[in-house]
């Protein structure tokens, strides 16, 4: 259901602007939620669930994202506000927060599959579609990415079911977190970094494993990601329609994160500073905002892809509202300010690197 027709355009401008900006090849979309503090019990979908931003359970409302990621950038295209059922149930109470009668329950990866029909309308499909375990872990989804032929990696929980042939020949149904002490000590595993992060390379073993009802049918995986130290291992399936290669796989799933830098973004130009409590009122803002996203992601990516994203909203910031100091010193100041970014960044990489 639209929200409301003008709503309901502006965030289809807003997944064009962002796919325009980022181009389409080697496109991924990752699925995640972010969590927003409030007080009371009167704005839309507040509740007392598990608040990822503080690590504990808090009074918050929880909203699903899309984020498109390419080569070139990445930013949020899409937003769902989550509803528990302690409000669908309740009638008196969503009327008064303004939610449609029409409105029904949906759990989090339904809220997904709704985001990515109206990414599919538009005739825009990524490579990839990348989640963690909320959504990875959901067979329904999983189920619907297949019978549209999309390719994906869900990270799934140690308690997830699946049947594979064993090395030893036989079929098992087991939970996949039995997985790692059924392999022979043979096992060969692959050492790929994932991505680069603050720290330096953030590299794992790797193991791909096929997965198909116990069979091997070249589409489906599981993917294995053992610590250096052997102390955790983590698994995601995947769903793969044409070959890939370990390699690849790694890089994609390296590809998650920068959603998380999508909400950090996002909060640090206000999104969870919204002050309503109604339906729509939540929509309104948040889309506000995916749309500043999506135009600070193109100036970066056409401008000066040197700039982080913070900062060229900062620059922007500087430059509209121009102090008595001029055009000239803002400019030099921001200059300054990235390169020395630059250089903390790389003395701490070698630092690292020298201490292995």
């Amino acid at each position: 259901m639209s929200i409301h027709p003008t709503w309901s355009r502006l965030i289809d401008e807003v997944r064009r602007l962002a796919v325009e900006t980022l181009g389409r090849e080697h496109a991924i979309l990752a699925l995640d939620e972010t969590s927003f503090l409030k007080r009371g019990q009167h704005s839309a979908g507040v509740a007392k669930p598990y608040c990822g931003t503080t690590g504990r359970v808090e009074n918050c409302q929880l909203g699903v994202f899309l984020s498109w990621i390419t080569q070139r950038g990445h930013t949020l295209i899409d937003r769902e506000l989550y509803l528990p059922a302690c409000w669908t149930d309740d009638p008196a109470r969503c009327r008064k927060a303004g939610i449609p009668a029409s409105i029904a329950f949906r759990t989090k990866p339904e809220q997904a599959i709704q985001m990515l029909t109206r990414l599919y309308d538009q005739n825009l499909r990524p490579d990839w579609v990348v989640a963690d375990t909320v959504y990875g872990g959901n067979p329904a989804l999983r189920e619907w990415l297949e019978e549209q032929g999309q390719a994906y990696i869900g990270m799934v929980p140690g308690t997830e079911p699946i049947v594979l042939t064993l090395p030893d020949g036989s079929l098992r149904r087991i939970e996949v977190g039995e997985l790692p002490a059924l392999l022979p000590p043979q096992t060969s595993w692959t050492r790929l970094a994932i991505s680069l992060g603050p720290k330096g390379p953030r590299t794992f073993d790797w193991l791909c494993l096929p997965w198909h009802r116990g069979r091997e049918d070249g589409q489906h995986f599981v993917l294995l990601r053992r610590f250096l130290d052997e102390s955790k291992t983590t698994f995601a399936l995947v769903f793969a329609p044409q070959p890939t290669s370990l390699t690849r796989l790694v890089e994609v799933t390296g590809c998650r994160w920068p959603i998380e830098e999508d909400f950090e973004n996002g909060k640090h130009i206000g999104m969870d500073q919204y002050e309503v409590r109604q339906y729509r009122g939540w929509y309104r803002s948040l889309t506000l905002v995916l749309l500043i996203l999506a135009f600070l992601a193109f100036l970066q990516a056409h401008e000066n892809q040197a700039l982080s994203l913070r900062e060229m909203h900062h620059l922007l910031a500087h430059l509209l509202f121009v102090l008595p100091s001029g055009v000239s010193a803002v400019l030099a100041w921001s200059a300054w300010r990235n390169w020395h970014n630059k250089l903390a960044a790389a003395f701490h990489l070698r630092r690292r690197l020298k201490a292995g």
